[in-house]
């Protein structure tokens, strides 16, 4: 009864108010009439609230997002199911969901009656301009009388996660070549596109299973020979992503960071697609990739990336050479400067491919600017080393560069010496 009570609404109050004035009135006029109907008034929502007290039907509530993953721009689907799980009927029903600011508005909806054992399903959409993870939920009910005096807050615990993810674009095909590695007898080696399993025979070892015997080796060599493990070739790369605050340029949605995070999702999700096994790696070192599928779980990092205090490229450059056996490194940068193209140079050497999308932040600022010397320098060293080198201006997408990968560096052009690198 107190829960009733304490729930009681601005309408609910004010009949009790009303009531107790009518009530006083009638004993000091001595108007019987007066006196019934202020007893009348009182005992409405006196009524009213202990039949909200003592509802014991049970609501069960569950939630659907579609999809649970979605692009920056993009609307999902959040489907609400709640069901009825007793014999009584509900009263009317106030629903209203708990998303962010930057999901939009909070979700709300009158329900009039779910019957014993009734399923409900209710939807709305949200949509989000930022990348991140944001929680939806939890769920609360506002229980009330027909009447509208009183109203009983009930809550659920239970609450999703929407990951918005940044745009990605598609990408032309180019062909990059690097570096394939496999497991079985067979060492590392450097291929331009998948090659076949290699079965190629060898002698027999003790405890090789006879099942793998190839017998036409075994009569032309005059020994026992068996077929090599099958080699699953998979290509291995790096993906460099610039999140120093130091090396970007524009707040928001259309800021030069933003447009690097685009780019990289991009990228990642265009090479990951053609079988590339990758691995994240910004300004503060390797990003661990959760075991989702390489789209998936890039997009998933990249959704939450902030940008970095750093100054330099100091610890990512030190990941990618620690990885190792990295057939092609792709690095989507802001502003550097020589010193650290220098040391993104060196990286490349024998077959490695390195790509290069350097943003012209200069242009965030001003577009009508051309590019800055830094810039260029910056640039002239990472071609002269043999990188290719992608240009990204304020206003474009990384689609419409693409194509520039498949170019390989001119030697005819003037060549910047980089000290330990390949010219």
């Amino acid at each position: 009864m107190k829960a009733g009570l304490a729930a009681l609404t601005s309408r609910g109050r004010s009949f009790i108010a009303s009531g107790v004035a009518a009530l006083l009135c009638a004993f000091l006029l001595g108007e019987h009439d007066l006196l019934r109907i202020g007893v009348l008034i009182v005992a409405l929502p006196l009524l009213a609230a202990m039949v909200v007290a003592r509802t014991r039907y049970r609501l069960s509530c569950a939630r659907r997002l579609d999809p649970a993953r979605s692009e920056v721009g993009g609307e999902a689907t959040v489907t609400l199911k709640l069901e009825n799980v007793t014999r009584l009927p509900t009263g009317l029903l106030l629903i209203e969901d708990t998303v962010p600011y930057a999901l939009g508005a909070r979700p709300r909806f009158v329900l009039d009656r779910v019957e014993p054992r009734g399923i409900r399903e209710i939807d709305y959409k949200v949509r989000s301009d930022l990348r991140g993870r944001f929680p939806i939920g939890p769920l609360s009910v506002r229980i009330t009388d027909p009447f509208g005096l009183v109203e009983l807050a009930r809550g659920f615990t239970i609450s999703d996660t929407l990951v918005v993810t940044p745009q990605v674009m598609a990408l032309p095909h180019v062909r990059l070549s690097g570096e394939w590695t496999g497991g079985g007898d067979s060492r590392t080696r450097s291929v331009a596109a998948a090659g076949d399993d290699d079965v190629a025979p060898r002698e027999y070892r003790q405890g090789d299973d006879l099942r793998r015997v190839h017998w036409r080796s075994t009569a032309r060599h005059g020994e026992l020979m068996v077929r090599r493990e099958e080699q699953q070739w998979q290509s291995r790369g790096a993906l460099l992503l610039d999140t120093r605050r130091y090396a970007h340029r524009g707040e928001g949605p259309r800021s030069s960071f933003e447009v690097a995070v685009s780019a990289a999702a991009s990228i990642g999700v265009h090479l990951a697609r053609e079988g590339l096994g990758l691995r994240l790696v910004t300004d503060q070192g390797s990003e661990h990739l959760p075991d989702a599928g390489v789209s998936g779980s890039l997009l998933d990092t990249l959704a939450v990336v902030r940008q970095s205090q750093a100054r330099s490229l100091e610890y990512g450059i030190t990941a990618l050479r620690q990885g190792g056996g990295d057939g092609l490194i792709v690095a989507v940068l802001g502003a550097i400067g020589v010193e650290e193209a220098t040391a993104l140079a060196r990286l490349r050497h024998g077959s490695v491919t390195g790509v290069a999308v350097l943003l012209d932040t200069v242009a965030w600022e001003s577009p009508e600017l051309a590019e800055a010397e830094e810039f260029q320098q910056a640039r002239g060293v990472l071609i002269g080393s043999g990188w290719r080198v992608l240009r990204l201006p304020a206003g474009a997408s990384i689609a419409s560069v693409w194509h520039h990968a498949a170019q390989r560096p001119s030697r005819s052009g003037p060549m910047m010496s980089v000290p330990g690198g390949t010219a």
